[in-house]
């Protein structure tokens, strides 16, 4: 499978940046979530690798091959970008079958192909099906119902999962009647005999064509398989729907239409359908949003499955940050059409690169603190939070702030220097989407109107984060509040404590109950806690913090 490349691609509409500068390597076999809010750029950067949508300015790479490059004006379509697109609505033909609408794609394909013979191919299926006749038998037994009448339907589906052919191949196992046979073996060997004789006729055609055939029945010459420009033939198509179908487990609705199936039945076909090609990337635009919750916890499961069955890189749209935390084997955050951070979900959970992933990924969100203090002599931070309450933050591993403050402002200096490099480019566009500071919420039991005012920050101010999972009430805690609200749902609870005025989130495991109004004492749990510049909003470092 191949690898994308995303190089400097900016799309703009006059001077809105839909995304701006995106740099971006999609390995080999990745499934990679674009996650962030409506309006944020990730279904465009979808539609941009996908061919739907050309890019501004930058370059595409996908596998060795360039699909877009702005300076050397390529831009290859993209029904030539061997590419399959699920979308949003499943876009299923309503006049058509289950089996019309995930063949529709493959008859319509007219390309370079291998000269295969599908004759040869079919009875070495046969062949391989006739080595164990009595299985045959008693699969077809099973389809026969107390009136002795064979479903001739159940009975080829069982065939074609049993032996991974096709449907017509499946009809010539039924047309030999082997279960109406006195002896079983004997019929089996001499329909044996006349499938070798089409093996033979095979290799003699290709071998006075100057070839030979592969294990896939392909026409070979000087070890190339030999090509034409042709069109896919029915048994082609057919093993391609049956495979697809298999993997989703829908073989038994081909007869149906998308109207006699449920939504995760539709989702399923549409699936199918945009892998009966063998795209080499798969492109997802919020596919399980038009279901139930039940379902589409199941679909990401299957989704899952698939993504290991097939092998292939997936890219998946998605506002949802559960769904990217349980699929993707990476997260790319985007915010007003700018990289936020790209890494493991873990990594963007555990270590954000700034207040805003902190705040979008985890449900419950993440609980902000503001804090003011220095560093000690020990390397540890000496905070007061609250109001004036003092605590002591230390870091897991060596922080040198002074350091990490030079080394943010010789990274501000160097962003500034680079939007200067754009602006004095010609043709350069200013961006109407102005980039602005995060501006996280701390939740109060009597919240002010934020009115927006500027405020005065210095090196001495951060932001703790600090998930609800390390948030415990125990009577060792040493924060005294009360209980503001309970909201239990039987494998946990998410309370919020009253302390100080100050909300805290936290998930309590387990059948336990609280009451609104009881007192409760709190304290922060774990090596967890995160620690950001107030005045940058950017993630410095992970540590513990005690209460004095």
């Amino acid at each position: 499978m191949p690898k994308i490349v995303l190089d400097h691609i900016t799309k703009r509409y006059d001077k809105f940046y839909a995304v701006e500068d995106l740099n971006l390597v999609i390995e080999d076999n990745a499934f990679v979530t674009l996650l962030g809010p409506s309006g944020c750029g990730k279904t465009t950067t979808l539609r941009m690798i996908a061919g739907l949508e050309t890019p501004t300015s930058g370059r595409i790479t996908i596998g060795d091959r360039v699909v877009f490059d702005s300076e050397e004006g390529i831009n290859i379509p993209a029904n030539k970008r061997k590419v399959g697109f699920l979308f949003q609505n499943y876009a299923l033909w309503p006049n058509m079958t289950v089996y019309e609408n995930i063949s529709f794609g493959l008859t319509n394909v007219k390309e370079e192909l291998p000269v295969l013979y599908s004759d040869a191919k079919a009875a070495n299926q046969v062949l391989k099906a006739l080595n164990r006749p009595n299985e045959i038998v008693n699969l077809i037994n099973d389809c026969i119902d107390k009136k002795g009448k064979l479903d001739e339907n159940k009975a080829m589906i069982k065939l074609i999962d049993a032996y991974e052919i096709s449907q017509f191949t499946a009809k010539k196992l039924l047309a030999y009647k082997l279960q109406n046979s006195s002896d079983v073996r004997a019929e089996a060997e001499k329909i044996k005999a006349e499938m070798e004789k089409t093996l033979e006729a095979a290799k003699a055609d290709a071998s006075k064509k100057g070839g030979e055939l592969n294990n896939d029945f392909q026409l070979v010459k000087n070890g190339q398989v030999v090509k034409e420009v042709r069109k896919l033939s029915k048994e082609e198509i057919d093993l391609s729907v049956r495979r697809v179908s298999r993997i989703v487990k829908i073989g038994m609705f081909m007869d149906r239409y998308p109207a006699e199936l449920s939504g995760g039945q539709q989702q399923r076909v549409a699936i199918a359908r945009t892998l009966a090609p063998e795209p080499t990337v798969l492109f997802m635009d919020e596919p399980l949003s038009n279901l139930d919750a039940k379902l589409r916890l199941e679909m990401r499961s299957e989704l899952q499955r698939l993504h290991l069955e097939t092998g292939s890189t997936f890219v998946y749209v998605t506002h949802d940050q559960m769904e990217a935390m349980t699929l993707a084997t990476r997260i790319c955050l985007i915010d007003n059409g700018l990289l936020q951070q790209y890494d493991a979900p873990l990594d963007v959970y555990n270590m954000p690169n700034n207040l805003f992933v902190a705040d979008f990924v985890g449900n419950p969100a993440i609980n902000f603190i503001d804090a003011k203090g220095t560093q000690k002599e020990d390397g540890s931070l000496s905070l007061k939070i609250f109001n004036d309450r003092e605590v002591v933050y230390t870091p897991n591993e060596t922080l040198d702030l002074k350091k990490w403050y030079e080394e943010e402002k010789e990274l501000e200096a160097s962003l500034k220097e680079e939007r200067a490099r754009k602006a004095s480019q010609k043709g350069y566009v200013e961006r109407g989407n102005k980039e602005s500071n995060f501006r996280y919420h701390i939740a109060k039991v009597d919240e002010a109107e934020d009115y927006g005012d500027e405020v005065e920050l210095t090196e001495e101010d951060f932001v703790l984060g600090i998930r609800p999972e390390f948030i415990d009430i125990s009577p060792e805690g040493r924060l005294h509040g009360e209980i503001y609200s309970s909201m239990p749902t039987g494998m946990e609870t998410t309370v919020r404590v009253n302390v100080d005025g100050y909300l805290l989130t936290g998930v309590m495991f387990g059948g336990v109950v609280y009451r609104i109004g009881d007192k409760a004492n709190v304290a922060f749990q774990g090596n967890n806690v995160i620690l950001f510049s107030r005045k940058s909003g950017r993630y410095i470092t992970l540590g513990h913090l005690d209460i004095c």
